[in-house]
């Protein structure tokens, strides 16, 4: 089984093609949530919580923005966008979500990426 690791690099079109050749297409996400005014470390508790043993997950990394006092950033690498989306079914992640809906504001900028590798991460050539 694959250890957890450190974020994913972002999307270019050869890591596309080799990760499809090599039938290996990991799926990341980087994505921004805003907290309520002093709602950010509640927010990042739940958050960790709620992505322990997430089955298919590689990678799950919750951030303080330096800039923003109530900004989060989260980063995640899966196995593949089928197990991302299987993840949002999970109890874990529905507990996590109802209860840190009230705590967010907004949702910030969101891209999905395609890993190529990364430390703990395997490697596509």
């Amino acid at each position: 089984m694959l250890r957890h690791g450190c974020d994913p690099l972002v999307y270019h079109e050869e890591a596309f093609h080799t990760n499809k050749i090599r039938g290996i297409r990991m799926h990341g996400i980087i994505g921004k949530i805003i907290a309520v005014s002093g709602g950010r470390d509640a927010l990042v508790r739940i958050l960790l919580k709620g992505s322990r043993d997430l089955p298919g997950c590689l990678s799950y990394i919750v951030a303080r923005d330096n800039f923003d006092e109530d900004t989060v950033w989260i980063t995640e690498v899966w196995e593949s966008r089928a197990a991302h989306e299987r993840s949002l079914d999970s109890s874990a992640v529905q507990k996590a979500i109802a209860e840190g809906k009230h705590l967010i504001s907004a949702f910030g900028h969101r891209v999905e990426t395609v890993p190529v590798g990364g430390q703990d991460l395997p490697t596509v050539e």
